[in-house]
């Protein structure tokens, strides 16, 4: 068979299976590239320079089943992507570096052990990201053909046994279409290159309403239609791990670890990332993270024409500044898009067949067996409320260990919770809002030097810091008083955004997270009350933080006290006004 025969689907799952024998073989003591998403990109670089250039474009989601082949692996990865693949022609294996023989050995299964978390690594952005279950979605997407009818009449052959393979829709239409019965409504500014066809619910309101997704997923009155297809997209990146997880029964429904965080042994060269809870979930944040970028990023390649662009330079616009130009589509963003891309009840549905058709591949699945609809039913509903009630609609918060934070000098003194306030400040300096990792990361840092060793406090005085690059950042969290609102730590959190807000105001995603996200997830955690009330930091201390744009929007906002008056800030003297601004980053007016 010639390549100029060779149409770019077959190539791509050509060198999908070389790339499996070689990548469950990694050479033994070969030096690997550092544990980072540029590594990633620059071997899914090197993999496309070894095809034909009119097939390099489409050369890249191969790496996936190197791990995926085995034996170990979920048989609805290997019925869903891997099975078509089976009778293709093989090619040459292409000549790769130890180094990228290294880097694909480490990062294509992810796994967890002894407190660590395996084959993730270190986006850009700040954020880690599993490369399992966002190569999957990579395939899925390039596969096109997503939508797969359950034959609940018929029995299935387990995969090993020679599948007889569902039909496949013959388009790649939007997410929701698995779910027939989906409407359309308004979900407010989502980036244009993320689908919202097919979309019956909003994922941001800072209030849970009829139609949201809190509600849609676990109203015991909503009557469950059983799943008559699933979307191979959503299946191998998302919704049959969801299902698994929440297999267990329902003691995991409540405490499931969903989304644990961790930190990387260094930020420059990462090679080991540590979980903070060693009992999580296998559903961290860093797995949660690839899977919707999986998603996000398949549902694109599927319905982008041919000739599709080849996948580095896609991580690359991803990863960076946004796909396409686009600075709304990019990772940072990946939890509001996410929400905007699938609703509550149509992913509830696609659990729910996953898990149905998890049932009939695997008969003797020792949580599946003897499973009755209703029971998975329940199981689908739970788990699909704690992802999109405790991950997807809560903001992406950086722990103290990304931003590279000085350790606590002294006691850290406890809260009391659940708090009934919530203070607004904005840092004044740095001025300039930041809108990338390695700023906002920085601006912590020049901060909390400031306030340690010019203040002489114990901490960064934050509970929580907002950038403009789509995160929060953690400071004194949600459990030690802080020292950001003189006479008033004890009772309330204190939430900056980095910039100086006296003409301009905060970016949207920044608003959106401090007057919807934060609040609702630290609610939902028992860490605020339920009637908090948000309030300026000059309501309550002589300043003129928050700027007087930002508090004039603060007093629009439903939890905005407008009882308390704001008192009037100490007017500069003439010399001080003279005096050029400080060199030393700093906040002020907050203890």
């Amino acid at each position: 068979m010639s390549f100029g025969n060779w149409k770019p689907t077959v190539v791509v799952q050509g060198i999908l299976w070389i790339l499996y024998g070689l990548l469950l073989q990694p050479e033994p003591g070969t030096a690997t590239l550092p544990l980072l998403m540029d590594s990633v990109i620059q071997a899914l670089a090197e993999l496309e320079q070894k095809v034909p250039a009119t097939e390099a474009g489409h050369s890249v989601a191969a790496w996936l089943l190197s791990a995926q082949g085995s034996g170990t692996h979920s048989p609805l990865h290997h019925f869903l992507l891997e099975g078509k693949c089976l009778n293709i022609t093989e090619l040459d294996p292409p000549s790769l570096s130890p180094e990228l023989r290294g880097l694909m050995g480490e990062v294509a299964r992810h796994s967890m052990q002894d407190g660590k978390e395996y084959g993730v690594v270190l986006a850009p952005d700040g954020s880690t990201v599993a490369v399992e279950p966002l190569l999957a979605g990579l395939w899925a997407g390039l596969q096109g053909h997503r939508i797969v009818n359950l034959s609940l009449e018929s029995t299935a052959t387990p995969p090993d046994a020679g599948v007889t393979f569902p039909d496949l829709g013959d388009t790649s239409p939007g997410l929701s279409n698995a779910s027939p019965d989906v409407t359309s409504v308004d979900v407010g500014a989502v980036s244009p290159n993320v689908s919202t066809k097919y979309l019956d619910v909003g994922a941001t309101s800072p209030e849970v309403r009829p139609g949201s997704p809190e509600v849609q997923a676990s109203s015991p009155d909503t009557k469950a239609k059983l799943p008559t297809a699933v979307d191979s997209l959503l299946v191998v990146t998302l919704a049959g791990d969801l299902g698994l997880n929440f297999l267990q029964g329902p003691q995991t429904w409540n405490h499931s670890g969903l989304g644990a965080e961790g930190c990387w042994d260094q930020l420059s060269v990462p090679r080991t990332f540590t979980l903070m809870d060693p009992e999580a979930s296998p559903l961290t944040t860093a797995f949660l993270n690839g899977a919707l970028d999986g998603v996000l990023l398949g549902d694109y390649l599927s319905r982008t024409p041919e000739p599709r662009p080849a996948l580095s330079h896609l991580l690359s616009q991803y990863y960076g500044a946004g796909v396409a130009g686009d600075p709304g589509f990019r990772s940072n963003f990946r939890r509001h898009n996410g929400a905007a891309l699938t609703s509550a009840p149509t992913l509830t549905q696609q659990v729910w067949g996953a898990l149905i058709l998890l049932q009939r591949l695997e008969p003797a699945h020792p949580h599946l067996q003897g499973m009755s609809q209703e029971e998975l039913a329940q199981v689908a509903t739970h788990a699909t409320k704690e992802f999109t009630e405790a991950f997807l609609g809560c903001p992406a918060i950086h722990p103290r260990c990304r931003w590279g934070a000085a350790p606590y000098q002294g006691l850290p003194t406890p809260l009391k919770l659940p708090l009934g306030f919530l203070y607004v400040h904005h840092t004044y300096l740095p001025a300039p809002p930041c809108t990338s990792f390695e700023r906002c990361a920085a601006d912590m840092r020049s901060m909390q030097r400031f306030h340690q060793q010019t203040r002489g406090w114990a901490d960064i005085g934050y509970s929580f810091v907002v950038g403009s690059d789509g995160y929060v950042y953690e400071g004194r969290g949600w459990h030690w008083v802080g020292a950001h609102t003189l006479g008033h730590n004890s009772r309330g959190f204190g939430v900056a955004f980095i910039g100086n807000y006296t003409a301009v105001l905060p970016s949207e995603a920044a608003l959106r997270a401090v007057r919807d996200e934060l609040p609702r997830c630290a609610i939902r955690a028992g860490l605020l009350r339920p009637d908090y009330a948000l309030l300026g930091h000059r309501q309550l201390v002589r300043t003129e933080c928050p700027g007087d744009l930002l508090f004039n929007l603060l007093r629009t906002w439903p939890r905005f006290d407008k009882n308390v008056k704001p008192r009037t800030a100490r007017r500069a003297s003439s010399i001080s006004k003279r005096r050029p601004p400080p060199t030393i980053l700093l906040s002020t007016d907050l203890q």
